[in-house]
């Protein structure tokens, strides 16, 4: 069974992965009608915003765009930064909503924020504990699966809360994007949407894996029937 649900929860991570991949080539394909790039595009979208605070600037690496909130820096993969195909424009406005979410204390953005530590802490528990259990005998079959099911509840429900994040971010995107006139109806309206729905399903197949592997670890210690 485990097997099952590790090949099942694979899949499904690497389906939603290749999925963004596609769109993302599917999309990053000539000029938008505005003519601006990421780059222009994010610091324009945070100048409108009242965000001053935050560092544009980009790396290399192929979708590595993110938001680091404790520098106030938003980095865009080059691609991205300097690209003016719809899902440039996309994944930079995207990130902006974060900075965003960031100046108005979005609470969800808050809350994972605050529990980054804990889960970088659940995710090393995770990967060890099965092992000192394996090798050593160490654990009691019991307290291991009080472990994992704690250690993978923390990620199921950080997970959890990444959701209305990033969904949140991706609706600001499209506003901002469409209110400024960056992009135009239409084509560049739905490539930019198709883009950021692609890149979602990323964190539901992280929340479903994290929620089933919470539940297989939970389910032998509410009825009693310890796993071999």
């Amino acid at each position: 069974m485990i097997w099952i649900l590790f090949i099942g929860t694979l899949v499904l991570s690497l389906w939603a992965a290749a999925r963004v991949k596609s769109v993302y080539h599917r999309y990053n394909q000539g000029v938008v009608t505005s003519g601006l790039t990421g780059g222009e595009a994010a610091f324009e979208i945070l100048r409108q915003a009242g965000v001053r605070d935050v560092d544009i600037t980009h790396q290399d690496g192929m979708l590595g765009d993110h938001y680091d909130p404790l520098h106030k820096r938003l980095v865009l993969s080059t691609e991205n930064f300097y690209g003016r195909s719809p899902a440039a424009l996309g994944v930079a406005a995207h990130e902006c909503g974060h900075a965003i979410q960031h100046k108005r204390a979005y609470a969800p953005l808050q809350l994972r924020m605050a529990a980054v530590g804990i889960t970088g802490f659940a995710s090393q528990l995770v990967l060890w504990i099965p092992l000192l259990g394996m090798f050593t005998g160490l654990l009691a079959a019991k307290t291991g699966l009080v472990i994992m099911a704690a250690a993978w509840g923390v990620l199921m429900a950080f997970n959890l809360i990444t959701l209305p994040v990033e969904f949140d971010a991706s609706r600001r995107a499209r506003l901002m994007l469409n209110r400024l006139g960056f992009i135009q109806g239409g084509v560049e309206r739905d490539a930019v949407a198709q883009v950021l729905r692609a890149a979602g399903w990323t964190y539901v197949a992280a929340f479903i894996s994290s929620l089933v592997y919470f539940l297989w670890h939970l389910l032998p210690l509410v009825t009693g029937r310890e796993r071999e």
